[in-house]
């Protein structure tokens, strides 16, 4: 499509300057030109890494200048000639040539229509008929992942992440941040959770093991259509932050799987505490020792059985028995009994959100 674009504009442009003018790509051909007969040639004196990337120069009786919006530029504008006209006239195209190309990307650039969406860019009303004009499939099935950077090297997780999901058409890779990556994934219909976290956790071992990156990945839920796919950025939004407080040894977390974490990290903080402050005596929380808290989660790892409690810790039946007690004695909560559990399960939780939300007045 650049090749059209970039002929269409050279050919407006041809009776305004006398000289032959035209652009190549980064392989030296001609993609477009003044000069018909010269398209689809190739330069072998031309070479796109030569000198400064960003200035104009000298081949072959040809003023060249590179442009595009990128890093490495994929185009060079020619003037014929040498003198400081056709360096004028190379500057004048380049900016123009750059400009109208941006315009067209961002136009019609599916990615680009992707991030509005999620981003809440674009007005509901020109979702579907901004998809009409892309040709954008509205009806598949599509979930959110948000890939969070924690520790990297110099391997860009983007290329990698990118290489992992060559199928332009269906998947979508981009930047929304320096650490945060979104992909948005094409999948079938009535895909379940475990699947979507083998998916993620290809990517985390992926970039783990061979390139040294650590990420963690937010996982949204499945939705079909496009309009909802700003609503599954934000759960994979919810999932990373929810994660970080309540899960933190966790690399990939699912919207699906959050429970009760997710209600509670939409809690005021206010109201969390003043639930910690009923359902426990003053202080009595703070008074349990890290021995007794990770008793307490193998207690509850292991579905209130004494038993089996005991023998995950090589602990002695009666010695965990006493531990309860103790526990019941301090909190008045006796965690045999499964409403006390739940209350003091939810309270822990409640716990751990506050320490990572201080509570504002």
């Amino acid at each position: 499509m650049s090749n059209r674009l970039f002929q269409g504009i050279v050919h407006q442009m041809r009776d305004c300057i006398d000289r032959v003018i035209g652009v190549v790509d980064d392989s030296a051909t001609i993609i477009s030109c003044s000069d018909l007969t010269k398209i689809g040639e190739t330069s072998d004196f031309f070479a796109m890494d030569a000198g400064d990337m960003n200035e104009v120069f000298v081949r072959d009786g040809y003023t060249y200048k590179p442009f595009d919006n990128k890093m490495k530029p994929e185009f060079a504008v020619f003037v014929e000639g040498v003198d400081d006209l056709a360096a004028k006239y190379c500057n004048l195209l380049a900016i123009s040539l750059s400009s109208i190309k941006q315009y067209y990307d961002e136009k019609y650039d599916r990615n680009n229509f992707i991030k509005n969406v999620i981003l809440d860019n674009i007005l509901p009303g020109d979702i579907y008929v901004k998809a009409r004009e892309l040709h954008f499939n509205t009806d598949a099935t599509r979930v959110v992942l948000l890939i969070r950077i924690v520790a990297s090297n110099d391997i860009s997780a983007f290329d990698v992440i990118q290489n992992l999901f060559p199928d332009k058409q269906k998947d979508f890779v981009f930047n929304i941040s320096e650490s945060d990556i979104v992909l948005v994934k094409e999948t079938k219909p009535g895909i379940e959770s475990r699947d979507l976290e083998k998916l993620a956790r290809s990517i985390v071992d992926t970039l783990g093991s061979e390139f040294y990156t650590k990420v963690v990945v937010g996982i949204g839920t499945s939705i079909m259509g496009v309009k909802d796919l700003a609503r599954s950025f934000k759960e994979a939004q919810v999932a990373l932050e929810v994660g970080k407080v309540f899960d933190t040894e966790k690399a990939i977390v699912s919207y699906d799987n959050l429970g009760i974490a997710r209600l509670i990290y939409q809690l005021p903080t206010t109201l969390c505490d003043m639930f910690l402050r009923e359902v426990f005596k003053k202080g009595s929380i703070e008074s349990l020792d890290h021995e007794t808290l990770f008793t307490i989660q193998k207690f509850f790892e292991n579905n209130l059985n004494v038993s089996e409690t005991s023998r995950k810790l090589f602990v002695h039946r009666n010695t965990l028995v006493y531990r309860l007690e103790k526990i019941k004695k301090l909190t008045g909560l006796d965690l045999r009994e499964f409403d006390h559990a739940i209350v003091f399960k939810v309270a822990l939780m409640v716990k751990r959100y506050l320490t990572a939300n201080p509570i504002k007045y």
